[in-house]
Order: C-alpha cells, then sequence, then structure tokens
C-alpha cells in the first residue's frame, strides 16, 4: 500500500477557549481531487492553515509523503512540495502574467533577486512560466497586465504562480470565490486537468462545483470531520443535508 500524500493525525488548534479544530484526521491519497466544505466557522481555512504551516497545531502531527512536517516553517513545506495559492492582486499588480509567473519560477531557482538585470536573459524560466499557462489555457491573456485581467483570469494566475513552486500537493482556498459563475466553471476545468501527479485539496462553496469535480467530500463542522465521502455519500447523508447541504448551496 503506498504512502499517502498527505495526512493529518489529532490535529487540534485552539484560539484562547475557542476550538477552531479538534482531533482533525484526514488521509488524502496522491492525485486524488478532494474538497473540504463545511459552514461558517466550521475551521475550513484554519485547517489549510495549519497544513501550510502558517500557524502551529497544538496537539497533532501533518505528514508530508510520510515525512513528518509538522515543525517545519511554511518556504521549507513549500520546497518538500506543498503549496497553496497566493493573493497575486498585491504581488504583481503591475506585472504581466508572464512575467509574474517568470518571477516565480526564478524565486524558485533562487536567482529572482537578480531578474531585473535582464528579465529576457532567463530564457529557460520563461518558456517554463509559458508552458504552465498554456498548460491553463491562459490564452492571448498571457501578456496582459494582472490588474486588468478580468477576476476569474486573476485567480487562474494565482493557480499558475503556485504551479511555479512544481508542488505534489496544491491547496486551494475557495479559488472560485468571487469568480462569475461562467468564468468559475471555467477556472474548475483548469483545475481538473491539472496533470495527475499532483494532488488537489480545495475549499469551495459553490456546492455545483465541488460535487461535479471532487472526487471525495470532507466536511468540517465546529472544526471537527463530521463525515468523509464520495459526492453520492456526501449528497445522501442526512447529517450533511441537516447541517449543510440543506440550508442552500452556497455558505461559508
Amino acid at each position: 500500500m503506498s504512502t499517502p500524500a498527505l495526512v493529518t493525525r489529532a490535529l487540534s488548534k485552539s484560539f484562547g477557549s475557542l476550538a477552531v479544530t479538534q482531533n482533525v484526521e484526514i488521509t488524502v491519497p496522491h492525485g486524488a481531487r478532494y474538497a473540504l466544505i463545511g459552514p461558517n466557522g466550521a475551521g475550513k481555512t484554519t485547517l489549510i492553515n495549519l497544513m501550510t504551516g502558517l500557524i502551529k497545531p497544538d496537539l497533532g502531527s501533518i505528514l508530508l509523503n510520510g515525512e513528518d512536517i509538522s515543525a517545519l516553517e511554511p518556504d521549507a513545506r513549500v520546497k518538500r512540495g506543498l503549496t497553496r495559492t497566493f493573493q497575486i492582486n498585491q504581488l504583481f499588480p503591475n506585472l504581466s502574467a508572464l512575467e509574474a509567473v517568470t518571477l516565480a519560477v526564478l524565486e524558485r531557482q533562487r536567482t529572482s533577486g537578480v531578474w531585473w538585470r535582464r528579465l529576457p536573459a532567463f530564457g529557460a524560466a520563461i518558456e517554463e512560466a509559458h508552458a504552465i499557462l498554456q498548460s491553463l489555457r491562459f490564452g492571448s491573456d498571457t501578456e496582459r497586465v494582472t490588474r486588468e485581467l478580468p477576476y476569474g483570469r486573476q485567480r487562474l494566475l494565482e493557480i499558475a504562480l503556485a504551479l511555479a513552486t512544481k508542488p505534489k500537493i496544491l491547496l486551494l482556498d475557495e479559488p472560485a470565490a468571487g469568480v462569475p459563475k461562467d468564468e468559475s466553471a471555467e477556472l474548475f476545468q483548469a483545475i481538473a486537468a491539472l496533470p495527475s501527479d499532483i494532488t488537489v485539496l480545495f475549499i469551495e462553496h459553490d456546492m455545483d462545483l465541488v460535487f461535479r469535480f471532487a472526487s471525495r467530500i470532507i466536511v468540517l463542522v465546529a472544526g471537527a470531520v463530521l463525515v468523509e465521502g464520495t459526492p453520492a455519500e456526501i449528497s445522501a447523508d442526512p447529517r450533511v443535508r441537516e447541517v449543510y447541504l440543506g440550508k442552500g448551496h452556497r455558505h461559508g
């Protein structure tokens, strides 16, 4: 039996008297497309922050490809292949999509500090960045300035920047948030088309997208895993319908 891509064991985190993550145990196999859903305050983003090292757990552990990474800093986790999306609006508003992704490639190669020297000199990095953008069907938007891109394209560029780190596991925190309906479907089609050796765990509010693109769904309620199963199993589970699905299709 192969080692899972990502495992959490008894993961717990409290802020004062508020327990936001309670004994969470998740196992994500290699190449999976898992969704993490739950109502507002369920602790979904906190769980992602624990996985990426932005906050430290009070108890429990996180394993990446069988290695305990619980004590590692965020950048060390990225180097081992655990990546989340970036908020590119704040980082690269005046760069083109191609320039932004090229800079991310150079950052991975530890040569970004001299990128200003002459970007055209870094031909291999530019080619890699272009290939990433084309794999996401960026088309003619490759040369457009980031701040001028439609919002759905900006969110897609966030994924492109994450792919520049060569991730083994990609964590997406609400990739379609604020994206118009027609653009969100296109965005998730690009996510679905990612290479099969990249494991994806995503948080998403739109249940139509979740049930369409996730192979398995984890339901988090009050910081604890309520249930995990296939889309069909989750849709039919009365507990899920009571605490989540029964209240409508879009929740936090």
